[in-house]
This record gives C-alpha cells, structure tokens and sequence, in this order.
C-alpha cells in the first residue's frame, strides 16, 4: 500500500518580508526593508535573494566590511543625518560611503571639519612625497627614468649602460644626494666648509684691524722757505691683507670645480640652467673673478664698496644647505604653502601703513603746524612704518594729542595684523614637521594584502520558491 505525503518548504523571506538581517564583519545588523527604501540608487536599496552575499541558511546578507562604519550609515538611514565615527581614519571612511553608494558630501556639519582633517593630511604627505626627503639614494630604475635612458641601446641589449654613463650617474649621485654614499657625505662636508669658510673670510675682512691704510707724504711750507712732511689719509685707496685673498681664491676654485663638474653631468642641462640656487652659484663666482680682473688686472682706481655690494651675493649660498637637511627644506616649503596668507598679511600692513601715514600727516598739520615734525606724507608713511612693525626709531613723533592717539591706535593694529597670522604659519610647519618624523619612523617595507576574492552565490539545497516536493513510500 502507498501512501503520499506533501511536504512544503516555507520561504522565510516570504513571511518575515519587513525585516532583513545584515552581518557586516561578523556583527548582526537587523532593521526594517523600509527603512533602506529611504535612499534609493544605494546598495542597500537593492537587496534581493540572488545577490552572491545572500546566505539562505540563516536568512542574512553578510558584507565583508567595517562594522563601526556600518553603524553610522544605518543610523543614516534610519535619522537622515550621516556622522562621522571618530574612531576611523578618513580614508577608510570614505571607501565604505563609496562601497555603500553613499555621497561623502552627506556628512553633517558638525562632522565635516573632522571628516575632512585627513585631505589636508594626505596633501602634506603628497607635498613630502614630492620633496623626495625620503630617498637616500635613488634606485637604478630611478637614475634611468630621470636620466631618460630608458631607449639606450645597450641597456636594452646588455641590461646596463656604458661605462661613460655609469660614471656620469655616480659623480651625479655624490654631488646631488649628499646621503647616498660615504664619498657623498666627504664632498657635502667639503661644500659646506667652503661655503661657511667664503662667508666668513667675506664678513671679517670689513673690519679695520685687517685693513691696510695707504697714506701719502705730501711737503707742507710752513715759512721762510722751511718745508715739513704730513702724512695724508686716502679714503678711497685701501686694501686688505694677502690672506684673505689666498683663501678667495681657494673657496672659488673649489666652488668653479662643483658647478661645472655638476653641469656636465646634470641629467637636465635646462632645468640645470633655470635653477635659482645655481644661478646664485655662478653669480657669486663670477662677481668675484671680475672684481679681480677689474682692480688686480687692470688696475682699476674705483671705489671697491661698488661692486662689494654686487659681491654680497655670495651669502646667498647658503640657501644651498637647504637641500643638506630635510628640515630646512621643510622650512622653505611651509613658507610657500603660506604665501597666500603672507601676501594678504603684506597687503594689509601696506594698506594700513598708507592710511595711517597719510592720517598722521594732515592730523599734525591741522593741529600743530608749527611744531610738528611730519613735513609731508612721507614722513607720515615712515612714521606709520615704524610705528605698525614695533620698531620705534623714534626720530618723529607727533605733537598733538589726536595725533599721539591715532599713534596708539597704529600700534595696536600693527601688532593685530602682524601677530594673528603667526599661529597659522605655525601650524603649517607643525603639520609638515610631525609627518616628517612620522615618516621617519615608518618601515622602509610593510606587508601588502593581496586583492579579496568574490564569493560565488551560495546554492540552496533545498528550493525557497514554495514548490511542492512528492515523496512516496
């Protein structure tokens, strides 16, 4: 005898439709199926059955995602307002609005000052990147590539350049990554001594201990035919002593040597040329070969501060140790980050030293003709000059009691302007500085994760679709 019997999967989709089950990192979210109908075009809005991360078994969607996160993008949906977890890092913030399909412009005012602390974070490691402060010595696929060596022939056929470029590329090495070798570190201490030596020798032969006086002996009649000799001072003849040019001639022989022996064997002859630390080089070379040409050669009788002024120039050479140390190089770029709020500050100093001058100028003449010390509109402005930059010379000052009060008023606004944009400033270093040493202590190498595979959909073993299975004894 047989009997049939019916037996009916019930589809729990089906009778439990108004709540859905999400697992994101292994915590269980449950909420309503209209609460995520709210923000349509999202991933959330499109749940359904078939999607690969739908696990029949026990009736939940399971994302591979951060649940901290998760917590905060639910609760947009159910309040409409999207916070920031502090707890995260910015970027991972933003991968999981992209991954659930939600805009980042959705955060709330509130959050958004926090949420967006991490763009000016990675434009400062974009900017360290740049400056390349990591990089002791580049790597041979770097020298190629900044070379442009990347169609040479015997590279192609035999893997390596000739010999002519391999020592092109290590006397560049040594002369411009002063910490990629020993003999690099030798020539970078060598460069600064000379530097530091010129500048000296350049300061210390003004003073008059080490100036030698020409004097003339001249007759001086002094009556009934009797003569004396007196000694006469000549001020615009004098030299100093053999030393000092010894050790000029030493610094600029070396300084020569560098600078052509780095043009040579510069990747980029162009962006050589149109480097402003090179330029100060070669001016400060130059001035001084043709100061010598000029009075030693041919004998020139001129006044020497003349072209001592043109000479201070090779002073500037120690903007040259900018690129010894990372941290001066740090210095130079958070002054060009704050050129903005430079240019404003100048700009309003300049504004306010214009009105105050000027005010200054007609206050005292309205007041006080007789006596006032401001006799134009430029005494006014240099008044105000000193006056907003805290100097105070002192040689004019107004008279009046209204022109001693806009003084004042002066004063204090100076110390505003000048004052309030120093904290930026600082900040901007600050920033650049502690990512420096953050960088600084990060491992050369770190373990990359390989890329997540998708997981296929799961296949049911047994059918959800209400279908009727027949078994038969």
């Amino acid at each position: 005898m047989r009997s049939s019997k019916t037996v009916k999967f019930v589809d729990t989709t089906i009778t439990n439709d108004s709540r859905v089950i999400l697992n994101v990192g292994g915590m269980r979210f449950e909420t309503q199926r209209a609460t995520l109908k709210k923000l349509p075009a999202t991933r959330l809005s499109k749940l359904t059955p078939q999607l690969s991360y739908y696990d029949p078994v026990l009736n939940e969607y399971f994302f591979d995602r951060h649940p901290g996160v998760f917590s905060q993008i639910l609760n947009y949906y159910r309040t409409g307002k999207l916070h920031y977890p502090t707890n995260v890092c910015g970027p991972l913030f933003e991968d999981e609005l992209s991954y659930w399909g939600i805009q980042r412009e959705e955060v709330e005012p509130c959050c958004w000052m926090t949420y967006t602390k991490h763009r000016s974070t990675q434009e400062t490691l974009e900017t360290l990147d740049s400056l390349g402060l990591d990089t002791v010595r580049s790597t041979p696929d770097d020298i190629i590539k900044k070379f442009g060596w990347e169609n040479d022939l015997n590279l192609i056929t035999t893997g390596q350049v000739n010999t002519y470029k391999r020592i092109r590329s290590l006397i560049w090495q040594i002369f411009e990554e002063p910490r990629s070798s020993k003999a690099s570190k030798v020539i970078a201490l060598i460069s600064i001594f000379f530097i530091l030596l010129s500048i000296t020798t350049f300061i210390i032969r003004t003073l008059t201990i080490f100036e030698i006086t020409e004097y003339d002996f001249i007759d001086v009649y002094i009556g009934d035919n009797t003569t004396e000799q007196t000694l006469i001072y000549h001020h615009g003849r004098g030299d100093t002593i053999a030393g000092f040019n010894t050790i000029e001639w030493i610094c600029n022989s070396w300084f020569t040597f560098e600078i052509i022996l780095r043009f040579i064997v510069a990747p980029s002859k162009k962006a050589f040329v149109f480097s402003v630390l090179n330029w100060i080089d070669f001016l400060g070379t130059f001035l001084f070969f043709f100061t010598y040409i000029l009075y030693d050669i041919y004998d020139y009788d001129g006044h020497y501060a003349s072209l001592d002024l043109l000479s201070t120039i090779r002073v500037a050479r120690m903007f040259k140790l900018i690129n010894m140390h990372p941290r001066l190089r740090v210095i130079t770029t958070a002054i060009s980050y704050s050129s903005s709020l430079l240019s404003l500050t100048i700009f309003f100093c300049l504004l306010s030293i214009l009105i105050a001058g000027s005010s200054l100028y007609y206050i005292e003449r309205l007041s006080n003709p007789v006596d006032s010390q401001i006799l134009s509109v430029i005494d006014g402005i240099w008044l105000a000059l000193t006056t907003i930059s805290t100097l105070g010379f002192g040689d004019i000052v107004p008279k009046s009691l209204l022109g001693m009060i806009v003084g004042a008023i002066t004063t204090v606004m100076g110390v505003l302007i000048i004052d309030l944009p120093m904290p930026i400033i600082n900040e901007i270093f600050d920033n650049f500085n502690r990512h420096l040493l953050a960088r600084q202590q990060l491992p050369k190498q770190r373990r990359r994760t390989t890329p997540a595979i998708v997981p296929r959909k799961i296949q049911p073993l047994m059918s959800t679709n209400g279908h009727r299975h027949q078994h038969q004894h």
